[in-house]
């Protein structure tokens, strides 16, 4: 550090003048650190670290421009991630560092510059953009339609499991509800914790789940998900890409929401088969 050990020790001493505490024991050949001393460590051990962390993404990347975002895991895994290389590609100087997250992050407290949340659009203090509503519609594996119950009509659900996410239990009963299908007779069949555990579920010939059409799509033209009515229940939520109020957008954040605008606006208007 380029400074003398006197130096150090004169600011340790300001430090627990300061706290009004000692963070250090002082014996005749070493120093250690107190049980307060070591609790303040812990503590201020994970701001130290961002701290690095950010000088070193700077040094190291002088160029690059860098984007933390948080991202829904369904949308990340069967939106995002397929769709990224063209972003690369056309953005080879911005760096994405993304994590997945189930429920909306603190926007400043988790050091984020974006997000793409999953809800009604109801967050306070924030910007959000909507990038599309969601409609559910019943998927299931090919193998699932060579039971000896085929999938004629909705009725003949019941002969299946069905998958729910067990934070949205009232999905089903709504989806059979528009469909003139009583609820009463059909088996809870299986419980999950998200929208990307059910549906990959159903692509494991578990049973029939109610999935996004839109993230779906890619499994359901390859073929790889069947959908056996196209019956569609509006879930009242939507994707929304999220950041700070009035932010200074740097330009890594300013390409990126409109990479993703452009890329969700084509998905929408090109025709499925």
């Amino acid at each position: 550090m380029f400074i003398t050990a006197s130096a150090v020790s004169h600011q340790i001493k300001n430090l627990e003048q300061h706290l009004g505490v000692n963070l250090f024991k002082r014996n005749k050949r070493r120093v250690e650190l107190t049980p307060i001393g070591t609790r303040y460590l812990v503590s201020i051990n994970q701001a130290l670290n961002g701290i690095d962390v950010a000088t070193q993404d700077i040094t190291s990347n002088p160029k690059m421009d860098i984007v933390r975002i948080s991202v829904a895991p369904n949308f990340l895994i069967r939106w995002l991630i397929p769709r990224l290389s063209r972003f690369q590609s056309k953005h080879p100087d911005v760096e994405l560092q993304i994590n997945s997250s189930n429920q909306p992050v603190d926007l400043k407290a988790f050091n984020t510059d974006m997000a793409v949340y999953f809800g009604h659009g109801d967050w306070h203090d924030i910007d959000v953009e909507l990038l599309y509503n969601v409609s559910l519609v019943p998927v299931c594996s090919k193998a699932l339609l060579k039971d000896k119950h085929p999938l004629k009509s909705p009725q003949d659900l019941q002969h299946y499991p069905l998958i729910h996410v067990s934070k949205r239990l009232y999905e089903w009963p709504e989806w059979l509800d528009i469909s003139n299908i009583e609820y009463s007779g059909f088996s809870r069949g299986l419980q999950l914790s998200s929208s990307q555990l059910a549906t990959t579920a159903a692509r494991e010939n578990l049973g029939v789940a109610l999935a996004d059409r839109t993230l779906s799509s890619p499994e359901i033209e390859s073929g790889k998900l069947i959908m056996p009515f196209d019956i569609l229940l509006d879930s009242q939520k939507a994707f929304y890409l999220a950041h700070n109020k009035n932010p200074m957008m740097t330009y890594g954040m300013r390409v990126f929401k409109e990479w993703v605008i452009d890329e969700v606006q084509n998905d929408i208007s090109e025709p499925k088969n």
